[in-house]
């Protein structure tokens, strides 16, 4: 019994060693390494995932039908949904609609508190352009977002303490 005692803490005492390595290790290579390691989203290749059919439960608030269709993208986070009723969106904006989507937050946000929305064209992993900034005042709720160019954009969303990430594409108006 005290063999397996000591062994026990040996094993402890090694692995404990190997954390404290490992860390060291992670933070000599500088911060540009621990920036991706901590935000995985930054570099993944922008790839819009809109789904067209039964909205999530949690999403469903507001609407007569018990199983609302419509097409809809889930933040990378599972915090919001983008559900989109113009599909698919256009840059320029339709003249005959327009690019609105209803963003849904899965938990409850604080009252009066906008929704900031920093939306980056990409291409693959990589930003084109500048960022353009939008905000849905009170939270997330309707909005109409037209963007300046057609592709896919990245956005980031914050509102009531809350993050996640959305790629959606804008299909070119001829």
């Amino acid at each position: 019994m005290h063999r397996l005692r000591s062994c026990s803490r040996v094993l402890s005492g090694l692995a404990a060693l190997l954390a404290a390595v490992g860390l060291a290790t992670l933070g000599a290579l500088g911060p540009a390494v621990s920036a991706v390691a901590s935000t995985p989203s930054t570099s993944a290749a922008c790839r819009p995932q809109v789904t067209v059919g039964v909205l999530p439960a949690w999403a469903r608030a507001g609407f007569s039908s018990p199983r609302p269709r419509m097409a809809y993208s889930l933040g990378r986070g599972g915090k919001i949904a983008a559900l989109l009723w113009a599909n698919p969106l256009l840059s320029p904006p339709s003249k005959n609609y327009n690019n609105k989507i209803l963003w849904v937050s899965r938990e409850p946000g604080v009252p009066g508190s906008d929704l900031r929305i920093s939306a980056q064209r990409m291409s693959g992993s990589r930003p084109l352009g500048a960022p353009v900034a939008r905000r849905v005042i009170g939270g997330p709720g309707p909005s109409i977002i037209n963007l300046p160019s057609a592709g896919c954009w990245r956005f980031r969303l914050r509102w009531s303490g809350r993050t996640d990430t959305i790629d959606l594409r804008y299909v070119a108006n001829r």
